[in-house]
C-alpha cells in the first residue's frame, strides 16, 4: 500500500515548499505505507500565519459553536473508525484491536471535550470597594504548536486538539515521521467536521526541523508536546515563556510487596507491559518486588508470557506487534545485554527478529541496571529484588520515576503508605500501571524527569486557556 500525503494549511492540501518526500513503512513487513511531505520552516511559518489569522475568530466564537464542532469531529472518527484503525495498525504496528479501541477512545476524547468547555466558568472576586466588579474567566491562548510521537498515533493528538478546539485555540500539528501517514487520514477527518480554515493545520517531517520551528515560533503561544525527556527538555528551552503542557519519558515502576495477590500482579504486570509491545509511557517497565515474593512473581510472569502471540498487528490472532523502529529495537538489545552483564536472568525472551521483539522477563535484576534506571519503552519485564518497601521507595525516588506506578499489596495500610510517598502524578493501587481513562489527570511528578501539566479531561482544558480578568466600577457609566 502506498499513499501520496499532503501538508494541510489553511484550510487547504499544499505541498511543502522544499519538493521533497520521505516515506513511512508497516513496521512488521518494511513495506512503504506512504509517501509524505518533508516539511521546512518555511512551511511551518506559513502553517502558524494561517492558524493566527484565524485566532482572533475562535477566541470570540460561541461555546456551542465550539462544543458542536467537536461533536461533529467525533461521529465523523466514529463513521471512518474501520479504515484508521486498520491504517494505524498497518503503520504503527499495533494489533488491530488495540488500534480498533484506539480509535474509539480519540471519539470519546472529542465528545468529552465538549461536554467540558460547557462548564469551565469563571469567577466573581469580592474586593473592598463596593462599586467595584472583578469578573474572570477563562480565553484561549490563541495558538498552541502541538508535537506528538508515534506510540499513539490518534490518542495522544487527541489529548490536545480536542481541548484546543473546544476552547478556541488554532493548532500547528506536528506529528512523528513514522506515523505520519495516519496523521493526515486523521487530520481528513477533522477537517470534514467544517472547521474554520487555520483551525487546525498539519506540518509533516523531521522534528527535529519543523517541531523546532513550530515550538520556538515568536508566534506560537503555547506549546504540547508527549516523548522522551532529552526531548521534552529542549523543547522546554526552545519554548521559554510560552505556556507549556509536557508529557515527558516515564518508567513505570510497579512495587509488589510480599503480601500481594501474586497471580492478579502477574495478570496486571504482563498487560501492562506488553500492550503495544510495551511502548506506552505508563507502561510496566520496572517490578521492585520484595524477595519473597521474588520467585513465584517471576514463575506466573513467565506463565503469561505463554498467552502471547507475537506477529503483525494486522493478523487477526496477533495479541502483540513489533516495535515502531529500529532506535527502540536497539535500544532493547542494549539495555537487556546491560542486565544480563549485571547478574539479571533471562527467564523468557531477550531477543528479536526484525522489529518483532520477543515478550522478555528478567530475574534478579541489579537496580543500577539501564532497565531500572532509563525509559525502554519495549517489552521488557525486569524484577528487582528488595528486602522492604522502604528500599523500593528509595530506588523508585529517582528523577527518572515521576509519570505513573503501581503498587501490590492486600494491607490497605502499607499500600497507601506507598502510594503517599511515590512522586508519580498518578498511582494505580492493585491494578496495571497502564490503567488511565481520558478523563484522568495524567502527567508527571514535580521535580522529575516526566514533564509538566496535566492531561485529561477538564484539566487540559485549563491548561490551554488562560485568566482573564476585566475590572469596572457600577457608577462608571
Amino acid at each position: 500500500m502506498s499513499e501520496d500525503c499532503l501538508l494541510y494549511i489553511g484550510g487547504e492540501w499544499v505541498r511543502s515548499d522544499s519538493g521533497r518526500t520521505f516515506a513511512s513503512t508497516d513496521p512488521a513487513t518494511g513495506e512503504r505505507v506512504a509517501t509524505l511531505q518533508e516539511g521546512t520552516p518555511d512551511d511551518v511559518d506559513r502553517a502558524v500565519a494561517a492558524a493566527a489569522a484565524v485566532a482572533p475568530r475562535l477566541r470570540r466564537s460561541g461555546v456551542e459553536t465550539r462544543a458542536g464542532w467537536c461533536e461533529a469531529v467525533a461521529a465523523a472518527i466514529e463513521a471512518q473508525a474501520g479504515p484508521l484503525a486498520r491504517a494505524l495498525s498497518a503503520e504503527q504496528g499495533k494489533p488491530l484491536a488495540e488500534a480498533e479501541g484506539e480509535v474509539v477512545t480519540a471519539a470519546l476524547g472529542f465528545r468529552a471535550a465538549a461536554g467540558h468547555v460547557r462548564h469551565l466558568d469563571g469567577t466573581i472576586t469580592p474586593v473592598s470597594d463596593p462599586d467595584k466588579r472583578v469578573l474572570s474567566r477563562r480565553v484561549a491562548r490563541g495558538v498552541y504548536a502541538v508535537v506528538t510521537p508515534w506510540n499513539f498515533p490518534v490518542n495522544i493528538p487527541t489529548e490536545y486538539l480536542a481541548p484546543a478546539l473546544a476552547t478556541g485555540n488554532a493548532v500547528v500539528w506536528v506529528p512523528a515521521p513514522t506515523t505520519s501517514h495516519v496523521a493526515v487520514l486523521f487530520t481528513r477527518i477533522i477537517a470534514s467536521a467544517g472547521l474554520p480554515a487555520g483551525t487546525l493545520n498539519l506540518v509533516t517531517g523531521p522534528g527535529p526541523v519543523v517541531g523546532d520551528a513550530a515550538v520556538a515560533h515568536p508566534d506560537v503561544h503555547g506549546v504540547g508536546f508527549t516523548g522522551s525527556s532529552a526531548t521534552g527538555a529542549h523543547i522546554a528551552r526552545r519554548a521559554a515563556g510560552k505556556a507549556q503542557l509536557l508529557e515527558l519519558g516515564g518508567n513505570g515502576p510497579t512495587i509488589v510487596l510480599d503480601d500481594a495477590d501474586l497471580e492478579a500482579a502477574a495478570v496486571a504486570i504482563a498487560s501492562g507491559a506488553f500492550f503495544n509491545a510495551g511502548q506506552t509511557c505508563a507502561a510496566t517497565e520496572v517490578v521492585l518486588v520484595e524477595r519473597g515474593a521474588h520467585d513465584e512473581l517471576a514463575r506466573l510472569l513467565a506463565d503469561r508470557v505463554r498467552d502471547v502471540v507475537l506477529g503483525p498487528g494486522t493478523d487477526g490472532d496477533t495479541t502483540m506487534g513489533p516495535l515502531n523502529n529500529d532506535g527502540v529495537a536497539t535500544k532493547m538489545d542494549d539495555h537487556v545485554a546491560d542486565a544480563v552483564e549485571r547478574g539479571a536472568t533471562t527467564l523468557t525472551g531477550g531477543a528479536r527478529s526484525g522489529l518483532f521483539y520477543e515478550p522478555t522477563v528478567l530475574s534478579g535484576v541489579p537496580p543500577q541496571a539501564r532497565l531500572v534506571r532509563e525509559e525502554s519503552f519495549g517489552p521488557i519485564v525486569p524484577l528487582v529484588p528488595v528486602d522492604s518497601a522502604e528500599e523500593a521507595l528509595d530506588i523508585a525516588s529517582g528523577p527518572e520515576f515521576g509519570l505513573v506506578a503501581s503498587v501490590w499489596s492486600r494491607s490497605a495500610r502499607r499500600a497507601f503508605a506507598v502510594a503517599e510517598e511515590l512522586r508519580t502524578g498518578i498511582v494505580n493501587i492493585n491494578d496495571s500501571s497502564t490503567w488511565w481513562e481520558i478523563h484522568v489527570p495524567f502527567g508527571g511528578g514535580s521535580g522529575t524527569l516526566s514533564g509538566t501539566g496535566r492531561l485529561g479531561g477538564m484539566h487540559t482544558l485549563l491548561e490551554m486557556t488562560e485568566i482573564k480578568t476585566i475590572t469596572f466600577g457600577t457608577s462608571s457609566f
